[in-house]
């Protein structure tokens, strides 16, 4: 077996990265945790390696590209997105670009529901009450109330992997459903949905009856109780149904006062500015955030005011940080398995050398055979 030279921007987890030593690879690890500044992708790229894992905090185009060209052949992002590849350049360069869907479609869906069910119910400000010695006796209304998830409407922003395994845990609390997607609409798993909400409605289970539908845009924001977003980040030119500052002054003033937003997805489909207002001046009942524009989150962000605290969650992109789903080395159930697969699908010539079936490569369209 040829010898591969391999670029790691992060650790990928022990048991991914022996892997690929056991098979030969010469793998370089930048030792973080930060990101390695560009410049140095970009001499690594040069240095002549074959292979390159990434992280979605690194900027990867035609600079790295060009530095690669002649013996760059595979990038291999771990993470579901890669709104940090330019997928134009990438097919310039006729560099295949792999990623990690699936194996953390379920934890990015359980995490999105906690942190709905921590918002609303206020858990952390009831913890702070605690460790703060400031809980001096039981009260049945004071200092606050949450409010409850079962029986309410969510709605429930792209319909793709996380956001039907969302559905799936919102039947569980007997919660309506409102489904917007601008570019796919799975109406079969939805009719399934629906037919498994009658069942338990009519076997005593749930005790009212609950439905899920498609609805616009809009009419989802009016009418939900629960907002979470599972759309991917697309910019404008990127594609007809953009999703970049999707939720903006407009949009969230057009939801409920108290509503509540949830993403999960990817910071620029939530304008900062926009929900700061939103918060401050109580357009919304609160916020809980994963993602931001800009991560990590800076200092001086205005997401940290202490007027808004008890309204506004935030995390730090931890919602696939399971640690199966973010370690294991098996390409069926870990990121990590799935993106040393990648690589070695695309450097060892799997599916017979042809990388348009190979079945973590994104770019599979520049490696088609014309008709």
């Amino acid at each position: 077996m040829p010898k591969f030279r391999v670029f790691a921007t992060c650790h990928i987890g022990d048991a991914a990265e022996n892997k690929l030593r056991e098979r030969g690879y010469e793998l370089e690890v930048y030792p973080g945790p930060e990101a390695p500044p560009k410049k140095l992708i970009v001499e690594k790229a040069a240095s002549g390696i074959d292979g390159l894992i990434t992280t979605l905090r690194d900027p990867i185009d035609a600079e790295v590209f060009e530095a690669g060209k002649g013996h760059l052949k595979v990038v291999a992002q771990i993470a579901v997105g890669f709104d940090n590849i330019n997928r134009a350049d990438a097919n310039r360069y006729r560099i295949p670009f792999t990623h990690t869907a699936d194996v953390l479609t379920e934890a990015t869906a359980e995490f999105a529901f906690f942190m709905m069910g921590a918002l609303a119910r206020k858990m952390w400000p009831s913890e702070l009450e605690v460790r703060e010695n400031r809980w001096g006796s039981w009260h049945p209304f004071l200092p606050f109330l949450g409010d409850e998830v079962t029986g309410k409407t969510i709605a429930v922003i792209g319909t793709g992997r996380i956001g039907l395994a969302m559905i799936k845990k919102c039947v569980g609390f007997d919660m309506n459903i409102l489904c917007y997607d601008p570019a796919y609409q799975n109406h079969q798993y939805i009719a399934k949905i629906q037919k498994l909400m009658d069942q338990r409605h009519q076997s005593g289970i749930q005790k009212e009856q609950t439905s899920i539908r498609y609805v616009e845009f809009e009419a989802a924001l009016r009418a939900a109780d629960y907002v979470s977003v599972h759309v991917p980040l697309l910019r404008e030119g990127e594609s007809d149904t953009p999703t970049y500052h999707l939720f903006n002054e407009k949009t969230l003033r057009t939801m409920k006062p108290t509503a509540y937003l949830i993403n999960t997805s990817r910071g620029p489909v939530v304008s900062e500015q926009a929900i700061y207002r939103a918060l401050k001046e109580k357009w919304i009942a609160g916020a809980a955030l994963d993602v931001f524009e800009r991560e990590p989150l800076p200092a001086d962000s205005k997401l940290r005011d202490p007027e808004i605290a008890d309204r506004l969650r935030l995390y730090n992109h931890f919602a696939s940080a399971g640690k199966i789903p973010r370690l294991d080395a098996d390409p069926d159930t870990g990121m990590a398995g799935r993106c040393a697969q990648g690589l070695i699908d695309v450097l060892e010539g799997s599916y017979g050398g042809d990388i348009s079936k190979m079945p973590y490569v994104v770019n599979k369209e520049a490696f088609q055979a014309s008709p």
